[in-house]
């Protein structure tokens, strides 16, 4: 890299968000510097199971963005060879009731849900077993969702760099942001990493689960912790789940600021055959230490939901850690605090998803224009202005 860049906006994080921030705004005619102390998706996206859902959203500001993310996913899907590339699937989601005491709540959410314009069908037990052959039968009722969709994480970031790189943004791979730059009035004008520095009028934090991290390096406080979750990964097999397809108490679990261990069956095929299995959150920090525990309650709730699983072989387990905040809404947009500073962070398990929603209203930010969601709901600057207190 050479000592020193300008451009328009440095956007720090090259998993998905950041790089649909720096393909929006490249796109918007902005010159992008895209910097990562990583490879591309190494750090949240690449652990992740590339989820793109409206299912597990209540009406609000968050599925908002998510209708807004899943119409510009399939824009970017229908763009010529992208879709396959990135194993784009409209597959759709299949949330069920495990008893028929669940079943009014779950239906009174799906009914909420589409008075805020998500297609959310609801199934009986006979309906069920026509959409997925293999489920159990012991299920009460459920709710289809055709909007939720998939891709595969890492290939779909590398090919929104691609993508960014092809309207003019450059990436860089390997340097530690190190420092956010101020003017004498306070406000951005760049970065200095470990390699140069990068002059521009803009920085956007991307940075994931390190959110808190870089925002402190502008002198603000953003309170985003790891919030650490575990995939169990099955042998390839004849694709036999056809939906994603999960218990309705994961819904309450996304939404549960617990620090202590939640887990939820979670369980969707992939286009290469192995299945997925989750999903668990529990705040220990970075702690990436191995769980058998935690496997184990991954495997059982999913053998609950499809009974032949018991009989097919676990081949690995990956572990991720999704950038949490207290009120479960990422902090979108920019920062009263420091002119010329925006957040694009704290996305928690839902950051493949919504990327692209938030790299558009980032974009429409960054050049002026009016955003087509309220981001009021997002601001950054929205807690208290002090460090985040990690979980004991």
């Amino acid at each position: 890299m050479t000592k020193r860049l300008t451009c328009d906006v440095v956007v720090i994080g090259a998993g998905m968000v950041g790089a649909a921030c720096a393909l929006y705004a490249a796109r918007a005619g902005l010159s992008v510097v895209l910097v990562d102390r990583g490879p591309v998706a190494g750090g949240t996206t690449g652990s992740g199971e590339g989820n793109l859902l409206v299912s597990d959203k209540e009406p609000g500001p968050e599925l908002e963005l998510a209708l807004l993310s899943g119409r510009l996913w399939t824009e970017l899907a229908a763009e010529p060879g992208i879709g396959t590339r990135i194993e784009y699937d409209a597959k759709g989601g299949v949330v069920v009731a495990s008893s028929g005491e669940g079943l009014p709540a779950l239906a009174e959410f799906a009914a909420g849900q589409r008075a805020a314009g998500v297609d959310a069908r609801p199934v009986t037990p006979s309906e069920l077993r026509a959409l997925e052959p293999w489920l159990t039968p012991d299920v009460a009722g459920g709710v289809l969702y055709p909007q939720d969709a998939q891709v595969m994480p890492s290939l779909a970031a590398a090919h929104l760099v691609r993508l960014a790189r092809g309207a003019g943004a450059e990436l860089r791979t390997g340097p530690t942001v190190t420092a956010v730059l101020r003017t004498a009035a306070h406000g951005v004008r760049g970065v200095r990493t470990d390699r140069g520095e990068i002059h521009a009028p803009y920085v956007v934090n991307a940075a994931g689960t390190w959110g808190g991290e870089v925002a402190a390096l502008a002198g603000v406080g953003l309170p985003v912790l790891p919030r650490r979750g575990f995939v169990l990964v099955t042998e390839p097999l004849p694709r036999r789940i056809r939906h994603k397809v999960y218990a309705a108490d994961y819904v309450a679990d996304v939404a549960s600021g617990s620090a202590a261990l939640q887990t939820s069956p979670v369980v969707e095929g992939t286009a290469a055959g192995p299945v997925l299995i989750g999903a668990s959150r529990e705040r220990v920090g970075f702690d990436r230490s191995f769980s058998l525990p935690v496997v184990r309650a991954l495997a059982a709730g999913a053998t609950r939901l499809f009974p032949f699983l018991a009989e097919v072989r676990a081949l690995r387990t990956y572990v991720g850690f999704r950038p949490y905040l207290p009120d479960h809404l990422p902090a979108i947009g920019p920062d009263a605090r420091v002119p010329g500073l925006f957040h694009a962070c704290g996305h928690e398990g839902a950051g493949i998803g919504l990327a692209t929603g938030t790299g558009h209203v980032i974009a429409q930010a960054l050049t002026g224009a009016a955003p087509e969601l309220d981001l009021a709901p997002f601001r950054p600057d929205r807690f208290a202005d002090t460090p985040p207190q990690e979980a004991p």
